[in-house]
């Protein structure tokens, strides 16, 4: 479903209409009782019934457990004597643009019987109306100068702005109430800088109060009086913190546009910050600056007045819900959280606090199969470190014997370790030390999805399942837990049981991932902390690269993008064709052409000479020189492997070899990896333009993309020459041959269309019924850049606009991905380096979409991508040497 992507399909259709719905019969009934004395009952059992159906929609979004579990903690934080502690939610003036949206995803909370405390500002508003009166705004230090006639609008702003946001709740049934005035109360802040602007000294929390027990939202501005009646401007941020300290809510919500705080170098989303952890290292980023820098400082001084329960989450209105009631989230959450530790005995954490833990939350010792003293002993008997954070609310232990594989053996957290997501902080502390882990989970653990998420296969077996990561060749597996076997590290036999890949899981039931220093690959779904996305240790260390079969189109195209990379040397360039001659198109130096063999490839490898390899050549021809790197590479004295990046199609099924297409498969197994396949031209633009639709892929059907390519995409001519003998570049197909149409070709069964199937399909929910897909390309007769059409019937009915929203959630944050609103067309994709989407139309029936994408084959669909995969691969930023339009 869509919904468990996106909140946005819940306040589209279904969730509208109950709404509604219920207001409407809500509303009834009240008419009713005062004509014909219906009685209270009935009309609290409609409610009821109403919370119900809502509650269900939630379901949608999230797994029934996770719903309730937030539910029932929010529900808690309501108590008659305290009835503001559930949320205060800051409504950006942008926000108000999108009113229903916004009074959509807040009658869902009334429904479930919460009730924010909502806080609005108007600062777009009362632009345009300052503007269209001739005021000339003044700004000092950020602050709106505001002087009587400024203020005087912005009095009515408010006063409009307020009333629509009731107006638009009630017309749902949502019952609310405005409060203009009354629950701030200010000193000016300095009356000669910025005239009427106040300092809030006092905030009245009665009002707020009386409203909810009403039975009605308090919806409120950002207006303050003096305690002689002085109406004075407050900043509508720095009133909602100042709410919150007095309030003391579990959430505080930061609505706006965009959706959450974006890294400002990479432009990805920032999933989680935790102030304890990340905050001192934030502020010394390069790119947190201005307003980021200030937002987090004000954001850090906020928490730090309240309990570690509350949190601060940035998010769009249409993404409330997924964000106050999943795991995953959806904005940026902001947290206090606690450092992490990691100790190699007990005596540091302390003994007795230790046995606690053991005693209290592991399985074992509670179900009486074993005993704290049982527990501690076989702790002794290897190596092992102990990972946690300071209250304890999460402990981990793993087993590390020298020059063996880490078995994890524990993982106890409690009731506030999880609502927290300190369990994933903990665990991503390990991966950080351990490019392999194993570990055990009882088939029957609540929380056995969150296993599945992090593992890369599983064994299960008499009730017990073994998980690991870092393991990808299925021998391995097997051998590593032979060993664990033998050397009675596993407490049951889990051979010959055969592997199993876990599910991959996106959106409903997916959970936050933390990670300070390094990201691993996550689902869609799952959170990453902000240095995981950000502070991603960069490398500067320059690197030699290999270029075996310069050349064709592609080598030529990943030449001229050497050329301005700030860290990678082309010192090597192979070709049998061109060998003798000057490597043209390459500015850092003067490289010539050799006629590298297998022998020479191998030599190479062992004497370290390289750094990276990128393998130019047709299909089927790539396996020699492959095979050369991994015997030069076990001879070298350190034992590692130079990086390799195949672009042909041979390695892209093969199993030991990382699927480079970041924007869907993640960049963290690229880092990790040394064999990295580059997907085709056809096969990248296929699988980005299906993969937002994957819910929606109607069971039976398949996807039918119709491609159309420059005639680059058919080669080059091998042993062409010019007239004076020299090997020149040669397209297979030209214009001419054309007669300036297009010829299909490869009608069925094309290589692209088993490629996109195989990949797209570990996105499925259930990876075991593969997507198939329908591909027909075409030839054109512009030289390159493809246009791909997805035609795709769809297992529900959706609107236009709600696939296009896929579309911005999914890449939303990516460099080379651009949206827009028309069918691209050719100059939307010839010579640049991303990928561009549009056209998004549904049938009038809404059970097909047709969507449009495109790339440059060489660039985005072959050398772009191939230096994306090298940057990652070899420790850069993923973006350097690609011109970002």
């Amino acid at each position: 479903m869509l919904a468990a992507s996106r909140v946005s399909t819940l306040t589209s259709q279904v969730a509208k209409r109950a709404i509604r719905v219920a207001g409407q019969r809500q509303a009834a009934l009240t008419a009713v009782r005062r004509r014909e004395n219906v009685s209270v009952r009935s009309i609290q059992s409609v409610a009821q019934t109403d919370r119900d159906t809502i509650t269900r929609l939630l379901y949608s979004i999230g797994t029934k457990r996770e719903v309730e579990r937030h539910l029932r903690i929010f529900s808690s934080s309501s108590h008659p004597s305290q009835p503001a502690k559930f949320a205060v939610i800051k409504v950006g003036g942008a926000v108000l643009d999108n009113i229903d949206e916004l009074a959509l995803s807040l009658s869902f909370l009334y429904r479930v019987g919460l009730y924010p405390v909502v806080l609005h500002g108007a600062g777009p508003q009362m632009n345009d109306i300052i503007e269209a009166e001739g005021v000339v705004p003044d700004y000092i230090d950020g602050i709106r100068v505001t002087d009587a006639k400024t203020l005087q609008i912005a009095r009515r702003v408010f006063l409009e702005e307020n009333l629509k946001l009731v107006g638009a709740l009630e017309k749902l049934g949502t019952r609310a109430r405005p409060i203009t005035s009354g629950v701030f109360t200010a000193d000016y802040l300095d009356k000669d800088k910025y005239k009427l602007v106040g300092n809030i000294t006092r905030v009245d929390k009665r009002p707020i109060e009386a409203s909810i027990r009403a039975g009605a939202l308090p919806i409120l501005t950002s207006l303050a009086e003096t305690p002689d009646g002085q109406i004075l401007n407050v900043n509508a941020d720095i009133a909602a913190g100042e709410l919150a300290k007095e309030l003391e809510p579990m959430k505080i919500v930061f609505l706006n546009e965009k959706g959450g705080l974006f890294h400002g170098i990479t432009g990805e989303k920032l999933d989680v910050i935790n102030l304890d952890e990340e905050y001192d290292q934030l502020m010394k980023e390069p790119w947190v600056k201005y307003g980021t820098k200030l937002k987090l400082r004000e954001f850090k001084e906020l928490l730090d007045h309240l309990p570690r329960s509350s949190s601060v989450a940035v998010i769009s209105a249409d993404n409330l819900q997924r964000e106050l009631f999943t795991d995953s989230g959806a904005g940026t959450l902001i947290r206090r959280g606690y450092r992490l530790f990691r100790h190699d005995s007990i005596e540091t954490i302390g003994a007795d606090r230790f046995r606690q833990v053991i005693h209290d939350r592991d399985p074992e010792v509670i179900t009486g199969h074993s005993s704290v003293t049982g527990v501690l002993n076989d702790l002794q008997k290897t190596p092992y470190t102990i990972y946690g954070d300071e209250p304890l609310d999460v402990v981990a232990i793993v087993s590390r014997p020298e020059g063996e594989v880490p078995i994890m053996t524990k993982l106890l957290a409690s009731r506030s370790g999880v609502l927290n997501n300190v369990v994933d902080n903990v665990f991503n502390a390990i991966k950080k030390d351990y490019r392999k882990l194993f570990w055990t989970a009882q088939v029957d653990d609540d929380n056995r999805s969150w296993h599945f998420e992090r593992a890369d296969g599983s064994f299960t077996r008499a009730g017990k399942s073994l998980f690991w990561y870092g393991v990808q060749d299925v021998a391995e597996v097997q051998k590593i837990v032979k060993d664990f076997e033998a050397k009675g590290r596993l407490e049951r036999a889990y051979l010959p049981v055969g592997p199993s890949a876990p599910p991959h899981r996106t959106g409903a039931g997916a959970t936050r991932s933390y990670s300070t220093l390094a990201r691993r690959q996550v689902p869609s779904g799952s959170r990453g902390y902000a240095t995981a996305a950000t502070s991603q240790p960069t490398s500067t260390e320059p690197k030699r690269l290999a270029l075996i079969g310069a050349r064709g189109f592609t080598g030529q195209a990943l030449t001229t993008l050497l050329s301005g990379h700030p860290y990678i040397d082309l010192t090597h360039v192979s070709s049998r064709q061109l060998a003798g001659y000057p490597l043209q198109g390459y500015t850092k130096s003067a490289v010539t052409h050799t006629n590298l063999s297998v022998e020479d490839v191998a030599r190479m490898e062992k004497d370290g000479e390289v750094d990276a390899w990128v393998m130019a050549l047709p299909n089927g021809v790539c396996k020699p020189f492959v095979d050369a790197i991994d015997r030069g590479a076990k001879e070298r004295s350190s034992g590692e492997s130079s990086v390799i990046v195949d672009l042909s199609a041979d390695y892209r099924f093969e199993s030991g070899w990382m699927y480079g297409l970041p924007e869907l498969y993640g960049r963290d197994p690229i880092r990790k990896s040394k064999r990295i396949s580059n997907p085709g031209c056809y096969a990248t633009s296929t699988q980005l333009l299906i993969a937002p639709l994957l819910k929606y892929v109607k069971h039976g059907s398949s996807p039918t993309v119709f491609g159309i390519s420059g005639y680059s995409g058919a080669g080059t001519v091998a042993g062409a020459n010019d007239p004076d003998g020299k090997p020149i570049t040669v397209a297979k197909v030209t214009p001419e041959s054309l007669a300036g149409g297009f010829r299909p070709y490869s009608l069925t069964d094309h290589i692209h269309e088993r490629e996109a199937g195989r990949h797209l399909s570990n996105l499925l929910a259930d990876p075991t019924n593969p997507i198939k897909i329908a591909f027909i390309p075409s030839v054109a007769p512009w030289f390159s850049g493809i246009i791909s059409t997805l035609s795709m019937p769809l297992s529900e009915k959706v609107t236009a606009r709600d696939v296009k929203a896929l579309y911005e959630e999914k890449y939303g944050a990516e460099k080379l991905v651009h949206i827009k609103a028309g069918v691209p067309g050719l100059p939307d994709i010839e010579n640049k380096h991303g990928w561009t989407v549009g056209g998004f139309q549904v049938h009038s029936e809404g059970d097909r979409a047709v969507v449009v994408g495109g790339l440059d084959n060489l660039l985005k669909g072959a050398a772009t991508q191939c230096l994306q995969n090298l940057n990652l691969a070899l420790g850069y930023d993923e973006y350097a040497g690609i011109p970002i339009e």
